[in-house]
């Protein structure tokens, strides 16, 4: 391995190395200013290809090339952007943009400093911000291999993670076999990898979203993989660490962290469908709307202490005494005013009028005193226009039927203890006005395909339409993720049962007219781009019968080969059988597997191909004339090894059934 270029140093005269951003087994990272674009920073990679002879090298190359070119056609926002390639000194670099800011592997070792780990809506809405960005890869047909607190960036500038270090070396050397070897090298961080990437090399869309939710519950838990799983019963315990999760976000990660790849969600709009529940405005509360910064610099603050309840008497207490309190002491002066406390509650604390002043008392009458009599005269005055009111209202009421009358509130003397006040209903936005788009696609029969790209909003849908003939057979075919193609007739009805809100379709079409191809986006899906490849087959004619000659004879019609079917049970460690094939009866050896048990077949002897087989007939993916094959198995049943000649070829091959059924069909 060549060393690490030195800080200062000048590539292509317009890069200059400023510092070593990170170094792995496969490559260095750099950090380096562009000249040609105003000393701008970027992210500068070396690839270290495996060492080797003039063959690896100029693979290594080709790949590197060929990987870098898939780059280039990758453009968002959450990516940081391709910018070129280039070799010196027998080096290979990949250049791309800088991102300002910090891993969720260095935020999460900064909040493990203060007790504190991601809380599950900051989790959520790391998994509702990144599903957008795989959907853009994978539609691309790219896997990154390699999702980890290590590879996701909080830029700075926006608050939005970044997907870094993407596989431009992973997908290299994932793929590339030395011809001494001939054995590929996995990629994937232990314990973040599923299975199927660690042991085969193998990747899917939902490998991915396997390592998305590792990441998600490692920043949850502040554990790590290995402290999370339990590799005998191959099940994740992370929820103990978590205990008040949400029921759906936990049903959501289980599935998602499924052993099997079978059991997982297929795609990104799976997920954002399953998550489409739990991301609304009460999901996420405001104040955890944006991930908050580390805990030193926004510590929480303490909530203050709730003051002491009111004693309730309890029957131990309310027989001490049932004597009514007597008040000793002289009397109040007359000024004297009581200041009752304003958090007193009008409900249980009855309001206590203010005490009369004592006036002195003498032995004159109150016929003495003018103003006594005024004051006598005038309550009775009173009290005879009262009673006059109400005879006059209750004549009325016998007449007339009583009004409707609203009791005005009672006004509340003394300021009651603060109730929380239900909280307003939250002003609903109406969703948008559905919106459906109509459009000519031109299909030739038998002519080349045609392609229509665009983009379609949650609200919004597509129809392409076509004339065609019945007979004809139409192929239809979508790239992307989030859209989903249904075939319709002329009467506007699905072309049959496998025809609605589907991915491709294929099918002889059973009327004459204008038939369409309607695309709608997935429930939950805000937005996606879709590419749509269509076509029409003429049916096929048979060809004339040539004329017989009276000197040549027929040809003689083919002859379809038949199975010399034989049923294995090989020891683990291999078992040889020798047998003779042709093109006329093939050789067929049924192997019974179980999930999660390897199957491995090899020829040693005989210009004889292999080609493997599901329970079901249909040919295993890669598996189809190759000379060795070794996998683990995820769908159990008999297994089908054909061996193939274009002659009778005698043989031997080795045929090996290795491991244990999982548990879950020994069970069985």
């Amino acid at each position: 391995m060549q060393p690490p270029i030195p800080s200062g140093t000048i590539l292509q005269n317009r890069y200059r190395i400023l510092s070593i951003l990170g170094q792995g087994g496969f490559g260095r990272t750099y950090l380096a200013e562009d000249s040609n674009r105003y000393d701008e920073r970027c992210a500068m990679k070396e690839f270290i290809p495996p060492q080797g002879s003039q063959y690896t090298l100029n693979k290594a190359r080709e790949l590197f090339q060929r990987e870098a070119a898939i780059l280039y056609q990758i453009s968002h926002p959450q990516i940081p952007q391709f910018r070129a390639t280039f070799e010196e000194n027998q080096r290979l670099f990949l250049v791309q943009d800088y991102v300002e800011g910090k891993t969720y592997r260095a935020l999460l070792n900064e909040r493990k400093v203060y007790g504190s780990t991601f809380s599950e809506a900051e989790a959520l809405q790391l998994l509702y911000q990144l599903l957008p960005v795989l959907a853009h890869i994978h539609t691309k047909n790219i896997i990154h291999r390699d999702i980890a607190p290590d590879n996701i960036i909080l830029r700075e500038r926006d608050n939005l993670p970044v997907l870094i270090d993407f596989g431009v070396v992973k997908e290299i050397v994932t793929r590339f076999q030395t011809p001494e070897t001939d054995v590929p090298t996995t990629v994937g961080k232990l314990g973040y990898a599923p299975s199927e990437q660690m042991q085969t090399g193998r990747a899917y869309p939902n490998s991915d979203l396997y390592s998305l939710a590792v990441t998600a519950v490692v920043l949850m838990t502040g554990r790590e993989p290995h402290e999370l799983y339990d590799d005998r019963n191959l099940v994740w315990n992370w929820q103990r660490w978590v205990p008040q999760v949400h029921p759906g976000l936990a049903e959501v990660l289980h599935r998602m962290l499924s052993y099997r790849p079978g059991d997982r969600y297929q795609s990104v709009s799976e997920v954002a469908q399953a998550l489409q529940a739990l991301v609304t405005p009460t999901a996420i509360r405001p104040e955890q709307s944006v991930l908050p910064q580390s805990p030193a610099l926004n510590p929480v603050p303490t909530p203050l202490p709730a003051p002491p309840a009111r004693p309730t008497p309890t029957a131990a207490n309310a027989n001490l005494s049932q004597m009514k309190t007597i008040p000793v002491g002289r009397p109040a002066p007359a000024n004297y005013t009581t200041n009752y406390s304003t958090q007193a509650n009008p409900k249980t604390t009855p309001v206590r009028p203010a005490p009369t002043p004592v006036i002195p008392t003498h032995d004159t009458s109150i016929w003495e005193n003018p103003w006594a009599i005024l004051s006598v005269g005038l309550g009775i005055a009173t009290v005879t226009g009262i009673a006059a009111w109400a005879i006059v209202s209750a004549i009325l009421n016998t007449t007339q039927p009583a009004p409707t009358v609203t009791p005005s509130p009672t006004p509340i003397v003394e300021t009651p203890i603060s109730t929380p006040a239900p909280d307003p209903s939250p002003t609903l936005t109406p969703d948008p006005q559905p919106v459906e788009y109509s459009q000519p696609l031109n299909l030739q029969p038998n002519g080349a395909a045609t392609t229509v790209e665009g983009n379609l909003q949650a609200h919004e849908s597509i129809v392409y339409t076509f004339p065609a003939t019945q007979g004809q057979t139409l192929t239809a075919t979508l790239e992307g993720e989030g859209v989903l193609l249904s075939v319709l007739t002329p009467d506007r009805q699905p072309a049959d049962d496998q025809a609605d809100r589907v991915l491709s379709w294929k099918g002889p079409l059973n009327a004459s007219g204008e038939f369409a191809i309607r695309l709608r986006p997935v429930k939950g899906i805000p937005a996606s781009n879709y590419r749509l490849n269509a076509s029409l087959e003429e049916p096929q004619q048979p060809p004339p019968e040539p004329s017989p000659e009276p000197s040549s004879s027929p040809s003689p019609s083919p002859v379809q080969p038949d199975f010399d079917v034989q049923f294995l049970n090989p020891d683990p460690n291999g078992s040889q059988v020798s047998a003779q094939t042709s093109d006329v009866r093939i050789k067929r050896y049924l192997v019974n597997v179980q999930p999660d048990q390897v199957l491995k077949a090899e020829i040693l002897a005989g210009a004889v191909t292999l080609t493997i087989r599901y329970p079901d007939g249909r040919p295993v993916e890669n598996a189809s004339g190759v000379v060795t094959w070794d996998a683990r198995i995820f769908e159990g049943g008999d297994y089908q090894i054909d061996v193939v000649a274009t002659q009778p070829t005698d043989f031997t091959i080795s045929v090996a059934v290795q491991g244990v059924p999982s548990a879950d069909n020994s069970a069985n």
